[in-house]
């Protein structure tokens, strides 16, 4: 009886000790993929630091400004070119095509939905 109570006991202690070792191993795996990945976001933040200082440098005015003269071949604005505010058009004026029709037959408003007629259904923006 004694024997095997002995039997058994040292089997547990083997076992117990092979979970022991086999949780260390897998701990030291994790902290090591732990560091591995630490690395990895070290390196990948300093590739976003150096797309920053790229973007920043091409991004330059007077870069950008040197291209759009060479490439675009812009020239400045002139007086003559800069519009007074009573030759802009009224945003609010809304026609069709026919209501226009309509009106230079001499039908006046017509019950086209630019006119907001009854049952229309309001333009969508």
């Amino acid at each position: 009886m004694w024997r095997v109570l002995h039997l058994v006991a040292i089997a547990a202690l083997i076992g117990s000790a092979a979970y022991v070792y086999r949780i260390k191993y897998q701990t030291i795996l994790e902290s090591e993929e732990i560091v591995k990945l630490k690395h990895q976001i070290n390196r990948t933040r300093d590739e976003i630091g150096v797309l920053h200082a790229e973007y920043e440098h091409l991004a330059r005015p007077d870069r950008i400004q040197e291209l759009a003269d060479k490439l675009i071949g812009m020239q400045p604005l002139a007086l003559n070119q800069i519009a007074r505010p009573d030759e802009i058009p009224d945003k609010n004026v809304q026609a069709d095509e026919l209501g226009r029709k309509l009106e230079s037959l001499g039908l006046g408003l017509s019950a086209s939905p630019a006119n907001g007629a009854a049952g229309a259904s309001p333009s969508v923006r």
